[in-house]
């Protein structure tokens, strides 16, 4: 038997039971993963809640949930190479990480090596925040000289996306709440509050004017952005919808490099970007991880551990 976690009904409150399953098996061209942490992402939720965002990601119930994981190869179907047994990986199962085992195709499927060094919390938590991450700064242009708004920069796109725009040699404005401000401070980012007011603090921190901007969070950014007179097609959001105010570009993972895995797992791997783990619960526990991974304000991410 195989631990999963079920969910039986598209809706809110969520409920999500974790049961015993026959084990997956590994077919033609498919790899089975042994999982050992799956993070969790703010779409998992609303996936979870929301009919239209369930459908919209071609999921229905009953269904399993969560995205990304990792964990290592414990068996290996018939034509399949480049993976073996034992091989640790990283990648995205939609609506069916949280589990003992995923089951997945090599040829299709988001599989990627998982670099030495890198635990396997923290390449569970990659998938979805390393491309979002990757397409949104890639989006906006970023690049030396620049001043970048990035609004929602304490999450787990936020803290890699500000990271991402240092590196090139942009100075990053970023929002978040007060008990934030510090460690994006450490990462290189000037940090100001979110809310009301938002065009007129970036005004005053950045006197030369605003590039670039990221909305990680809704609107409120793209809205601060427009006013402050950044042009459109450098105003990505993630959160907005398909059709952004003002001409902003709705962004998302598939847009990411074909190289963004692999290239921030890397870097991490070697210390020279971080992803902070802000709580870790067995997978026993999966409602209480859902619980404050949707209540917002988390830094970094919340994985659960299979």
């Amino acid at each position: 038997m195989s631990t999963f976690v079920q969910q039986l009904e598209i809706a809110d409150p969520i409920v999500l039971d974790v049961i015993d399953r026959p084990e997956p098996h590994a077919g033609p061209g498919q790899v089975r993963v042994r999982v050992r942490a799956a993070g969790l992402n703010p779409v998992d939720w609303k996936v979870a809640s929301i009919p239209a965002a369930a459908a919209r990601y071609g999921v229905s119930a009953p269904t399993g949930f969560g995205h990304d994981f990792a964990g290592e190869i414990d068996e290996v179907g018939a034509d399949v190479e480049g993976f073996t047994i034992g091989d640790r990986v990283f990648g995205g199962a939609r609506a069916r990480a949280v589990a003992e085992h995923v089951v997945m195709t090599v040829a299709t499927d988001l599989l990627v090596r998982t670099p030495e060094g890198l635990s396997d919390e923290a390449a569970g938590a990659l998938s979805i925040a390393a491309r979002t991450a990757d397409a949104a700064v890639t989006t906006v242009g970023a690049s030396a000289g620049d001043t970048v708004l990035i609004g929602g920069a304490a999450g787990g796109v936020g803290v890699l996306a500000v990271q991402l725009v240092v590196a090139a040699g942009a100075k990053v404005i970023a929002t978040a709440s007060e008990s934030n401000h510090e460690f994006l401070r450490d990462l290189g980012a000037i940090p100001t509050t979110y809310g009301d007011g938002l065009a007129d603090r970036v005004r005053a921190l950045a006197p030369g004017g605003v590039d670039a901007a990221i909305d990680l969070q809704g609107t409120d950014t793209v809205l601060a952005a427009l006013d402050l007179g950044v042009d459109p097609a450098r105003i990505a959001t993630i959160a907005a919808g398909p059709n952004p105010p003002g001409g902003a570009v709705a962004t998302g993972g598939g847009q990411a490099a074909p190289d963004a895995l692999d290239r921030i797992a890397q870097a991490i791997a070697e210390g020279r970007l971080t992803l902070p783990i802000e709580a870790t619960f067995p997978v026993e526990r999966i409602s209480d991880a859902v619980a404050l991974q949707r209540g917002g304000h988390v830094r970094g991410k919340v994985v659960v551990t299979v």
